[in-house]
């Protein structure tokens, strides 16, 4: 199954805003779901699968492995715990979350557990998420061309990652921009309101559709059905070159997801 490019990001979300997020989500027409072992939710998003009605195969489902789980012999079981509490035998995309901290954990070690993972049939496709252009280059000597499928990255109008997405897209490497909206700040942003104005959307519309122009799948996070469908919208928003280019020019380096075992930021 290919990628549907919108999907629904889950980082923080439990209990009922959870429930309220991807039960809307699904009814709404997504077919993507992002979680990951650390966010402590995965039990939750397999029952909510379940209960959707949705059938398992229409559904692209994307964990990411903590670090914790790096060491020799790790990765293999703790995706299958993943699997066991997401009540499915497969996932579509594993992700290694974050690059192993000070490379306690040697990349070559967790990387090769990851592509068993896929070899066993754990998993249909594996990536990264939050590596460098050094790092995203020394996975792709260990694994060799073309094993990367996906790097999953902190990306919106603020934050526009430029050497990373270059890389990226010299390698075949597809990209997910996590945090599309940067928590809420581009709904200020007065051009991204005077473009969405002109187009009879939102701010936040504005900045999916940047995104989506580029290619990339974007992960907003809404537990609102009205801000669910709003997102969804941004699919049918057509940006003009002009628009692009003058969104373009809002990079500001503000990055959202900062923490201190974070590797060092391109």
């Amino acid at each position: 199954m290919k990628m549907p490019n919108l999907g629904l990001g889950t980082f923080r979300l439990k209990d009922q805003p959870l429930r309220d997020s991807l039960l809307q989500g699904l009814d709404l027409g997504y077919r993507h779901i992002d979680t990951a072992q650390i966010y402590d939710n995965e039990a939750e998003v397999g029952q909510l699968m379940s209960e959707s009605g949705v059938p398992r195969q229409d559904i692209y489902l994307t964990t990411k492995v903590w670090t914790s789980e790096f060491g020799p012999g790790k990765v293999i079981p703790s995706l299958e715990l993943s699997l066991e509490k997401l009540g499915t035998d497969y996932l579509d995309l594993a992700l290694i979350h974050w690059p192993s901290p000070k490379d306690e954990v040697p990349m070559a070690v967790y990387l090769e557990q990851l592509a068993e993972a896929k070899a066993r049939g754990l998993t249909r496709e594996i990536g990264v998420s939050n590596f460098t252009v050094a790092q995203l280059k020394q996975a792709v000597e260990i694994l060799g061309p073309g094993a990367i499928a996906h790097q999953q990255v902190e990306i919106h109008p603020l934050l526009q990652n430029r050497k990373v997405v270059e890389f990226c897209q010299d390698h075949g490497i597809a990209i997910t921009a996590y945090m599309p909206l940067a928590y809420g700040k581009v709904l200020a942003e007065p051009l991204l309101m005077e473009i969405g104005k002109r187009h009879g959307v939102s701010a936040a519309q504005v900045s999916l559709a940047w995104l989506l122009a580029q290619g990339m799948t974007v992960i907003p996070s809404s537990t609102k059905r009205a801000n669910l469908a709003a997102n969804l919208a941004a699919l049918k928003v057509q940006l003009s070159p002009e628009e692009m280019a003058q969104i373009a020019t809002l990079e500001r380096g503000e990055r959202c997801a900062n923490p201190d075992f974070a590797p060092d930021w391109d």
